[in-house]
């Protein structure tokens, strides 16, 4: 850890010269964010199997007022190094990041000039192979929509297959899903759709509400888990 660190210390010198040392000197200090980053990683790990651990890989430093002011003309370059540093602890960790690695830095009111505070969840890569995912803004309307990681996909007749796989209709980076995991059946009823949720002989399985299931209904506002995602379907929302 400490070899992680120097080298962390190393790269922000020579990326920013003094200018970074004198506007943290009397605040808190970029090493201190690092070591605080490796503290969140190793406390967060999932165990995925006997051999495989699952790192978080979305991360938010929280900052005080003065700090985040005196931080933002270099957040760039150091959430640049600090990404370096997570990738670097998670290799010598042997870890397995679920998705792509983000560090953002946000403004908290009630903490004092040198304290932070550094949050983090496990946020997987989501694709839709057929390019339809809807953003936050919802500028297509659709009855029901799959939300998966703030982002949500049409639920549309005859349904899709999620899994980690790119045979899968919709793909999710997480280790603790199979290629081909599960798949969400819809039809129209006439008065409505019907989605139901059959389990593809997953390793890990498909809960359901907090149950395990095999083939289940899927009501409005359900919860699913496949491996380290939660789900939410949405039917009837037609949101535009």
């Amino acid at each position: 850890m400490a070899g992680v660190l120097q080298r962390f210390e190393q790269r922000l010198e020579g990326a920013v010269s003094g200018a970074f040392a004198r506007a943290f000197r009397s605040a808190v200090q970029p090493v201190e964010i690092a070591a605080a980053l490796q503290r969140e990683i190793d406390n967060a790990a999932q165990v995925l199997s006997r051999q495989r651990m699952l790192a978080p890989n979305d991360f938010t430093v929280e900052l005080s007022p003065s700090d985040f002011d005196r931080l933002n003309p270099f957040g760039d370059t150091l959430s640049g190094e600090l990404a370096t540093l997570v990738r670097e602890h998670v290799k010598e960790q042997r870890y397995t990041l679920a998705g792509g690695l983000a560090i953002s830095f946000v403004e908290s009111p009630e903490l004092g000039t040198g304290r932070f505070r550094v949050r983090s969840r496990t946020n997987a890569t989501v694709k839709s192979s057929s390019g339809a995912g809807l953003t936050d803004s919802g500028v297509l309307r659709y009855e029901a929509v799959l939300e998966v990681n703030g982002m949500r996909h049409p639920l549309v007749p005859p349904g899709l297959v999620i899994g980690r796989g790119s045979e899968a209709d919709l793909r999710i980076d997480d280790p603790g899903i199979s290629r081909r995991h599960a798949e969400f059946d819809v039809h129209d009823t006439g008065d409505g759709l019907s989605v139901t949720i059959t389990d593809l002989g997953s390793t890990n399985g498909v809960v359901l509400n907090g149950h395990r299931v095999t083939t289940a209904t899927v009501q409005h506002g359900a919860e699913i888990r496949l491996g380290n995602t939660t789900l939410v379907v949405r039917i009837g929302e037609q949101e535009a």
